[in-house]
């Protein structure tokens, strides 16, 4: 796949950053569900999506992580895709990260790509294990076929 060399280093990167982050400061392991629309020139349909990531303090205010993604586009002769990426982002505000993520995606039809997802997302915490969450994400898919654009909505639980 040709996006596939683009995003091996941000992967390799994030994981660099992890392994090198201080054991004293905090971290938190996450699972979410979320659901949105995602388009194309083509066609809109829901989707549907489960994560689960684990984040690591870099300090005070950046954290990286991994995660790794099942989604279904919610529409006849789709299948699930099955993806795994890293985040980077900030703490802007008390209780609010805002990140940036990349990952690959298996493909979700059988004459269908792979494909790398890069999104920007906004999670704000409602309690102290419990967070929503704003995604934006757009897929580049090969083979000549049409990019995709989500916006999903999500409710997580970090622990």
């Amino acid at each position: 796949m040709r996006y596939l060399p683009a995003l091996l280093p941000a992967v390799l990167a994030s994981a660099a950053l992890v392994s090198a982050a201080t054991p004293a400061l905090a971290d938190e392991t996450y699972i979410e569900g979320t659901g949105g629309v995602i388009w194309n020139h083509r066609e809109t349909n829901a989707v549907a999506a489960l994560t689960v990531g684990h984040d690591v303090d870099l300090n005070e205010r950046f954290f990286v992580g991994v995660e790794g993604i099942a989604e279904k586009v919610l529409a006849d002769d789709t299948r699930v895709v099955w993806g795994v990426g890293g985040r980077a982002g900030a703490r802007i505000l008390p209780g609010a990260k805002l990140y940036a993520a990349a990952n690959w995606q298996s493909k979700d039809c059988r004459e269908c790509s792979d494909a790398v997802g890069l999104s920007t997302g906004w999670e704000q915490d409602l309690n102290e294990n419990v967070y929503a969450k704003l995604e934006y994400k757009h897929v580049l898919v090969s083979n000549r076929e049409p990019d995709s654009d989500i916006v999903a909505v999500g409710l997580g639980y970090k622990f």
